[in-house]
C-alpha cells in the first residue's frame, strides 16, 4: 500500500474511532434524544455515517453496487430505534467494507457508468476525493457528537487544551 492510502485509511480510521469514543457511556435514552433545534439524535447521526455516508459513497459510488437506500427521515428518525449496538455494529461493517473497497481501487478511479445511472445527483470525482469528503464529513459529525455529548453531560471528547488548561484562565488574550 503507498503512503497516501494508508494515511488516508488511518486519518479516516481516526474519525470513526472519535464519533464512536464520543458516545461511549452515553446512555441509551440520550442515544435517541436530541439536543438541538433542527431534532437529530446521536443514533441518527451514526445511522447517517453508515447509510448515507460509508455505504453510498463507497458501496453505490465507487463500487457501482445497487442499493436500496432508506429515505432521509428513516436514517434519522426511525420508528421505533434499532437497538443502539446493532447500529454501532452496522457502522463498523460499513466501514470495513468502505476500507476493502479504498484499498482494491486504485485512487484516480471515477465512478463507474453504473453508478452514476443510479445516483445521478453523485459527482463524477475520483476515489481519492471522495475519500477527502468522507473524512471531511465524519470529522464534521464528530464535531457535532462532541458538542451534544457535552450538552448532554458535559463530558468533551475533543478538548481545545489551550482553553482548558488552569493556568491559562483569567489571562487577557486580546
Amino acid at each position: 500500500m503507498t503512503d497516501l492510502l494508508n494515511s488516508l485509511l488511518s486519518t479516516l480510521d481516526e474519525q470513526r474511532r472519535r464519533v464512536l469514543q464520543t458516545l461511549d457511556g452515553l446512555p441509551d435514552e440520550a442515544m435517541t434524544g436530541s439536543m438541538v433545534p433542527s431534532g437529530w439524535a446521536p443514533l441518527g447521526v451514526i445511522r447517517h455515517l453508515t447509510i448515507d455516508v460509508e455505504q453510498f459513497w463507497f458501496q453505490g459510488v465507487v463500487a457501482g453496487e445497487a442499493l436500496d437506500l432508506p429515505t432521509d427521515d428513516d436514517v434519522w428518525h426511525p420508528t421505533p430505534w434499532p437497538a443502539r449496538q446493532l447500529v454501532v455494529n452496522e457502522y463498523q461493517v460499513a466501514a470495513a467494507r468502505s476500507d476493502d473497497i479504498i484499498r482494491a481501487t486504485p485512487l484516480d478511479t471515477l465512478p463507474p457508468t453504473q453508478a452514476l445511472s443510479a445516483y445521478p445527483w453523485a459527482p463524477r470525482r475520483s476515489v481519492l476525493a471522495t475519500v477527502l469528503h468522507v473524512i471531511t464529513e465524519t470529522a464534521a459529525h464528530a464535531g457535532h457528537l462532541d458538542i451534544a455529548r457535552e450538552l448532554i453531560d458535559g463530558r468533551q471528547n475533543l478538548v481545545l487544551t489551550e482553553f482548558t488548561w488552569p493556568d491559562t484562565q483569567g489571562l487577557d488574550r486580546s
